[in-house]
Formats: C-alpha cells, sequence, structure tokens
C-alpha cells in the first residue's frame, strides 16, 4: 500500500528529491541578496538539514539551493515544499515570488504564465531565531531548531481546471457514510465537466459538474456499504480517488469517528486507552529531515512496546509519519508549533497570525489520516493567565472552525489555577513527580492531586490524558543507588507512575510518556545546564535509538494494557 499522502495518476508530478546546488551566505539580510548574482559552491541534500551536516553542524544564517525546473508547457504549475526551516523566500529566475515563515508544515507556490522550457528555482533558507521573520521559533525552545529544506519539493503541472486538495469525514461510521469535499479551481470560462469518484478501484460517482470560474468546493456524500472500520487493533484503510475531467487526486481513507463520552475518548463507540510517547522528528545524523525508514524503525520499535499513542511534540509530525500511522494503527496527537510561550507573545498580534497559519497549514496536511484523533496546540503555555485567554480561545476556536469532526486540547503544567480548560475537549496534564518534585515515594500522591485539582475546577466529568510524565536518564549510566540521571532511577520511577495510574483504579484515559527517544535541544544556556550533553535524555532510547533499563519496564505495562479485547 502506497505511503504518499495524496497521490496522482493522470496529473504530471516531478519529484524533485535529490542532490541540490547550495551556498551558506552567513549573517546576511535576505533582502539585500540577489538570487541572480548567486554563486552555487558545493552540494547538499533535499530533503536534508544543512546544519545537521558535519561541514555546516550548528550554523546559523542565510543560505541558498538552486535546482533546475522543466516546464513542460506554458500550463499553469504548482511547487509543493512540506516543509523548509526556518522562513524562505521562493525565487524563480531571480524573481521573487513569496516568503514563506515556519518550519514543519507545507505550503505552495503557484507558477502561472510562465512560458516553457527550463527555470531556476532558488530557495533562500534562514535558519536564525528572528521573531520579526518567524514568530513561532523561539530561542528557548526545547528541542534543537535545525535549517533547511527538511522534507520532499514537488513539482505539479496543473492545466485549465484542477483538485486543489480533498477532504474526507466520516459522517457515520455504523452506515460507512462518507462526506467528500473536493477544492477545485476552474481558469477558464464556466463550463460543465466529468466528475467521477472512486473508492477500492470501483466507481461509485459519476456526474457532469458545473463548474464557474475560480475556486469552488463540491460536496459529495457516499456510502460504502462493504468498507471495514479503522480502529487501532484492526487499521483498516480505503483507496478514494477523485477524477475531474483530466486531473485527479488520491488520498488514503479510514471510517472512524472520535466522539468524547464522558471521561472516555471514543473510537467508533469503542472506548480506548491510549498508551505511548512524546515524539520529536529528530535525529543526530540528519536533524527533522529523519528518512522515511527510520521513522518506520521507530513506529515497529512503539509497536513492540505495545504502544497505540504518539504525541507530535511541539509541532506538526513530517506527513509520511502520519500515513504510517495509519498503517500502524497508532493514534496521533497533531500539535501546532509553540513550546512555553510567554503572555507577551500570547497577546502579540503577530505570534497569533503565526500560530494561526502554523494551524492551517498543519489541519490542511493532515486532515484526512484517520491516525490524527486529537488536535493541540501551544504546549506548557500560560493558559493560568487571564490575558492570555483570548489567545487559547481563537487558536482552539480555529481548530474547531477547521475541523469539527476531531476533539481539541492544549497540554497544561498549570492544573493547580488553569484558566482555560473549559476550552478544551480532553485536558492534558504535564507533571513530572519524582524527577521536577518529590522524590520516588511522592510519585502517587503528586499523581492524585493532578485529578484533585481537576475536581476542585469543576472539570472531572472530561477524558484526562497525561501528556507528559518522564526522568532523564544518561544512556549506559549504572547506579546501585538509583541515582538521578542513572538508568535504574529512569526505570523506577516509570514503574511506579505506570503502575499507580493503570493499576489502582485512576481515571485517566491515557499516557504520553516523555520521550520515545533522546532528542537534542536548544543551545540557549538556561535549558542546556540542565540537558545534560546538550540534549533532552529522557528518552527510553537514546538519539540512536539504542534501549534503556526502562524500555522493558514500559513495554511490561504497555502490552498488557493494550492487549487485543474481544470482539
Amino acid at each position: 500500500m502506497q505511503r504518499r499522502f495524496r497521490d496522482h495518476d493522470l496529473r504530471q508530478v516531478d519529484h524533485l528529491e535529490g542532490v541540490w546546488d547550495f551556498v551558506f551566505l552567513g549573517d546576511l539580510d535576505a533582502d539585500k541578496i540577489d538570487a541572480r548574482t548567486l554563486r552555487f559552491t558545493e552540494p547538499a541534500a533535499v530533503p536534508g538539514c544543512f546544519d545537521a551536516t558535519p561541514a555546516y553542524a550548528g550554523f546559523r544564517g542565510v543560505c541558498a539551493y538552486r535546482k533546475r525546473l522543466r516546464l513542460r508547457d506554458g500550463a499553469p504549475h504548482r511547487l509543493v515544499f512540506d516543509s523548509v526551516h526556518h522562513w524562505c523566500r521562493i525565487c524563480i529566475d531571480g524573481e521573487r515570488l513569496i516568503d514563506h515563515a515556519g518550519g514543519f508544515s507545507r505550503f505552495e507556490v503557484d507558477l502561472v504564465g510562465m512560458r516553457a522550457g527550463d527555470h531556476e528555482l532558488i530557495v533562500l533558507v534562514d535558519n536564525r531565531i528572528n521573531l520579526r521573520l518567524c514568530p513561532t521559533h523561539l530561542p528557548h525552545y526545547d528541542w534543537y531548531q535545525y535549517g533547511g529544506i527538511s522534507r520532499g519539493v514537488e513539482l505539479h503541472r496543473l492545466g485549465d481546471c484542477w483538485i486543489d486538495s480533498l477532504t474526507i469525514t466520516t459522517e457515520d461510521y455504523r452506515a460507512r457514510r462518507i462526506k467528500v469535499i473536493i477544492d477545485a479551481t476552474n481558469a477558464a470560462a464556466p463550463r460543465t465537466l466529468p466528475l467521477a469518484i472512486f473508492v477500492d478501484g470501483v466507481q461509485l460517482h459519476s456526474e457532469s459538474a458545473p463548474l464557474q470560474p475560480g475556486h469552488q468546493k463540491l460536496i459529495r456524500y457516499l456510502t460504502l456499504p462493504n468498507a471495514e472500520l479503522w480502529y487501532p487493533h484492526y487499521p483498516a484503510l480505503h483507496d478514494l480517488y477523485v477524477r475531474l475531467d483530466d486531473d485527479d487526486c488520491r488520498e488514503r481513507i479510514g471510517i472512524r469517528q472520535i466522539t468524547i463520552r464522558g471521561r472516555e475518548i471514543v473510537i467508533n463507540d469503542r472506548p480506548i486507552t491510549l498508551v505511548g510517547f512524546c515524539r520529536h522528528e529528530s535525529h543526530p545524523q540528519f536533524g527533522h529531515a529523519v528518512p522515511e525508514h527510520l521513522q518506520l524503525a521507530d513506529l515497529q520499535v512503539m509497536r513492540q512496546m505495545g504502544c497505540n499513542f504518539l504525541r507530535g511534540t511541539h509541532y506538526p509530525q513530517d506527513i509520511h509519519l502520519l500515513d504510517l500511522c495509519d498503517e500502524f494503527g497508532i493514534c496521533v496527537m497533531s500539535e501546532g508549533t509553540g513550546w512555553n510561550n510567554t503572555p507577551e507573545q500570547l497577546t502579540d498580534p503577530a505570534f497569533l497570525d503565526a500560530a494561526i497559519q502554523n494551524i492551517d497549514e498543519m489541519v490542511a496536511a493532515a486532515i484526512n489520516r484517520p491516525s490524527v484523533i486529537l488536535w493541540g496546540m501551544l504546549s506548557d503555555g500560560p493558559s493560568d493567565k487571564t490575558e492570555c485567554r483570548p489567545a487559547y480561545a481563537r487558536l482552539l476556536g480555529r481548530l474547531r472552525q477547521l475541523d469539527p469532526s476531531r476533539p481539541v486540547t492544549y497540554a497544561t503544567s498549570h492544573f493547580a489555577n488553569d484558566g482555560c480548560w473549559d476550552l478544551a475537549d480532553v485536558l492534558s496534564i504535564i507533571t513530572y513527580p519524582g524527577w521536577e518534585v518529590g522524590e520516588l515515594a511522592d510519585i502517587p500522591a503528586l499523581l492524585d492531586s493532578v485529578t484533585q485539582s481537576i475536581d476542585r475546577a469543576k472539570q472531572s466529568t472530561k477524558p484526562l490524558l497525561i501528556c507528559e510524565l518522564g526522568a532523564g536518564a544518561l544512556y549506559g549510566s549504572h547506579d546501585w543507588n538509583r541515582a538521578r540521571w542513572s538508568e535504574e532511577y529512569q526505570a523506577a520511577l516509570l514503574d511506579i507512575a505506570v503502575r499507580h495510574l493503570f493499576e489502582t483504579g485512576h481515571r485517566v484515559c491515557g499516557i504520553a510518556l516523555c520521550q520515545f527517544c533522546d532528542s537534542r535541544t536548544t543551545t540557549a544556556s538556561a535549558t542546556s545546564l540542565i540537558r545534560a550533553r546538550g540534549y533532552n535524555n529522557k528518552g527510553v532510547l537514546d538519539e540512536y535509538r539504542r534501549p534503556k533499563l526502562a524500555y522493558q519496564t514500559v513495554k511490561a505495562y504497555f502490552t498488557r494494557l493494550t492487549a487485543r479485547p474481544a470482539d
């Protein structure tokens, strides 16, 4: 089964991954760079993070990538960038087309009125932390922010009429009824064009569709009486293919509905206990450009541990990882970019506009992925501050507007005095008992204090998700006394915490341990002083995916918790 999140049979698509021309320019103002005069000195991989390579490790500044494009004719074309870090400018034949701010999300550039033949594509990339250019990337974030064209790039020929996107929603899983929204653009005069929809190779809809000039939505409903349902223990997927005249689009879908029933998260009327990890899209050799075979290996390890849940920490994960989660039956909390933001940022219109753009791009890319069951944003932000409540209301409201079919949440450590819980469907809690506060013996009481705070806030009827909990351990560090930073201490802490949460009648609906594997973090001194080696060492595996003692501890619990239920 293909893993491309979107594919085409009729549309001409060139995949531009490979080796591009490259030059590192350094501490320059991009507005003063003339793309037509650049001299490229060496090659660079796309996708790739240039500052994860030996030659440019740790470098910050402007760089440029160059690739030759060949347009078959003068029809409209579209460049699709899956992610560029953090700010970029797209130029064709030396002319600036657009600027884009923010990594981890897909954006598009339309090429209209261009001649057939060869053209020069230059991408200026700036990986510096610059709040004016890129408000959503901040220096204190607890992950290393690599730079470059970190995910794939495609060139699409669009023609006179094309499908911009498909959005498929399960309207009624029992009846196998789905809603298909076809976003289409007609660049010609009003006309009627053939429209056909296929599921698993069977044509289920055919018509002559009237199209007006410009952008429009075509909404159609289908019933799939023989379709299998998607559920973590049986992640059935179906191929949906739409053809509009001589353009087409293909998506994989899962028939499933996510609902909240009291304190439970429910998939197709079956409550689910979520157990898994927070995961960063990071590797010492590849930065954010983690190859697909390593993504696959990560999910294989998670499945072997009994996981059915992945929290995308703290930014949108690669869409191809989500494709793999669809196949593995691993549920995902997809999270907008942000961590530990300040009240000053959440009351800054520029930051909020950038956060809305990031959310829009996250949802547009992942909305058809059945594995995505929760939308999240602003991890560990100031949700206890009255002046920040409008920001939470706006961002959570935007998520609901874009996709009312999934619950929304945000991760908070302010469970004693959070002021925005009523805005969320699921309460997602960050707590580090035995690590940031207390000792091993204090863990049960500290975990109980979380629910007591929720009771006092009169939010006890909602699902409770522990979305961060853990302890740091240095790979290979062993101590008879179970000192902090030893593998023994981490294993003991997770043993006590997970047992208390799931074997004493605690009311949590799930947990995402922090974290799956160690990951490089910021070089900002305030954080690096508490991050040995410059890494967040809370992984149950190290950064090269070697297991620590806690791996077996967690595996024993998780495999029992997610044992296949009776049909």
